[in-house]
């Protein structure tokens, strides 16, 4: 019977293209996507159909600011309805008015906690602080320093396909195969006749490849692998998101992934290549023979959101460490995700990053905090920064959260929530932002820890609370 309403809810779930953001005339959504997108349904509640109006691309505040926002007592009476679990685990929240950014709601919301995958928000903004929005990461084939040696270097690049580029795609825009084509067409016009060896060269990054806060059983499952400075599909054994398992060692793995492709465009000019792969460097100011460079940061940003990717979340944190002039390593990358945050207004008093991906239980940041960012990822009149809250999964639509808000008592949420999840054994989390009735943006934190065997049940909690702004009025 819960189940019935699936395809209303998809109905709903296609107008989100301008339903989060737009009937507040906050920046949009649509702006923010990139590629082929959804459209609008025909069916839309009266109340998402107000117009959007900008102002120089940034947010305007004059009609909205005369909408009336819920009644605090009201809320809090809704919210602590739904926010309640049974057996062990608490919840701790923050709901604000997007545009004034006043707290509407606060339980426990000063408290650190480990917010799970919720986390990556704070990354993702930490990276369109630190990098441009099109900034592209090249992998090289370079010469080595002996006659017949190719060098291939990551430059941070750990979605590569094995096979050809894909333009159309994030994953696998750049392909080991065409590098290896292109590798090859080189080689053959300065004369090589081989045979050839592959190095890899994956020094960008620093220090150790796995951190100590991550547990062994994540490791071994496939929630995160040795971090490297180039990769096929986010380090998986099979291209795709998972889940499953990822290889030891993704560097070595893309070599001979590169290797194999490059012994195949070298065989019909009868070049030989040793089938062994070794780490090792070029020459200072060796010129690339051929690459191949990955899709654009704001891309991969979301792509990291919509998917969750622990991997390129990990990435992403240490080059926005290199790009602060930091060591590409775990301490530089976390430093830097806590620093560029600060920078953007988020009082970071107290806060402890473990890692950049929310494995780690030994991070602490407060609800209070993850809704501050989502306030000011809302209303800044960055288009790079703003892009970050348009590319979260949207209820019952995308990413991590298209198998939730499906059942008749959070149906009001498909389609207007945007949030990203976040779970670990004894955590769940849930951070975004909705629309209201009455077209106000709710910037919103809510997490549920300490919990031991009723994850789900929290999960179900946070969902409602948030499906609670979608739908109110409140007053």
């Amino acid at each position: 019977m819960s189940r019935m309403f699936s395809g209303m809810l998809l109905a709903l779930a296609f107008a989100v293209l301008l339903v989060p953001l737009a009937c507040y005339a906050l920046p949009p959504v649509a702006e923010a996507w990139r590629g082929e997108r959804l459209q609008r349904a025909e069916v839309v509640p009266d109340y998402q159909e107000a117009p959007a109006e900008l102002a120089d691309g940034g947010p305007v505040s004059a009609p909205q600011a005369a909408d009336p926002m819920p009644d605090r007592e009201v809320l809090a009476r809704l919210l602590d309805a739904a926010l309640v679990v049974e057996g062990s685990g608490s919840f701790s929240a923050v709901v604000q008015d997007a545009l004034t950014g006043t707290v509407l709601y606060d339980r426990n919301g000063a408290a650190g906690v480990a917010p799970a995958s919720s986390l990556k928000v704070l990354t993702a903004a930490a990276a369109l602080s630190a990098m441009d929005a099109d900034t592209r990461f090249a992998t090289a084939a370079l010469p080595g320093e002996d006659p017949g040696t190719v060098v291939l270097r990551g430059g941070g690049d750990v979605l590569l396909t094995a096979g050809t580029s894909d333009p159309d795609s994030v994953a696998g825009r750049a392909g080991l195969t065409t590098l290896a084509e292109q590798t090859a067409a080189a080689l053959a016009a300065d004369g090589t006749t081989g045979p050839v060896k592959v190095l890899v060269d994956d020094s960008l990054f620093t220090g150790p490849a796995l951190s100590d806060a991550w547990g062994e059983a994540d490791v071994e499952a496939g929630e995160i692998a040795p971090i490297h400075s180039l990769a096929v599909s986010s380090a998986w054994v099979q291209e795709g998101t998972g889940p499953g398992p990822r290889v030891d060692d993704a560097a070595l793995s893309a070599g001979e992934s590169y290797r194999a492709a490059l012994a195949a465009a070298l065989a019909s000019e009868g070049i030989n290549v040793d089938p062994y792969v070794e780490r090792g460097t070029a020459p200072a100011g060796a010129v690339a023979l051929a690459e191949v460079r990955s899709a654009p940061l704001a891309e991969q940003v979301d792509y990291m959101l919509l998917n969750s990717d622990n991997y390129l979340a990990e990435v992403l944190a240490r080059l926005s460490a290199a790009a602060a002039g930091r060591e590409a390593s775990f301490a530089g990358g976390t430093e830097t995700v806590q620093a560029e945050v600060a920078a953007l207004g988020v009082d970071t008093t107290a806060m402890v990053l473990g890692d950049a991906s929310g494995l780690s239980g030994e991070t602490s940041v407060s609800a209070a905090q993850l809704t501050s960012l989502m306030q000011i990822l809302l209303t800044t009149t960055d288009p790079d920064l703003r892009s970050v809250a348009g590319s979260l999964p949207v209820a019952a639509l995308t990413g991590t959260l298209s198998g939730r808000y499906d059942e008749i008592s959070d149906s009001s949420a498909a389609g207007i929530v945007r949030a990203k999840t976040g779970t670990l054994l004894a955590v769940t989390a849930l951070t975004g932002y909705a629309t209201d009735a009455d077209g106000r943006v709710l910037a919103f934190t809510f997490i549920g820890s300490g919990l031991d065997g009723n994850t789900q049940q929290a999960r179900d909690a946070v969902d409602s609370a948030a499906a609670v702004l979608a739908g109110c009025g409140c007053r």
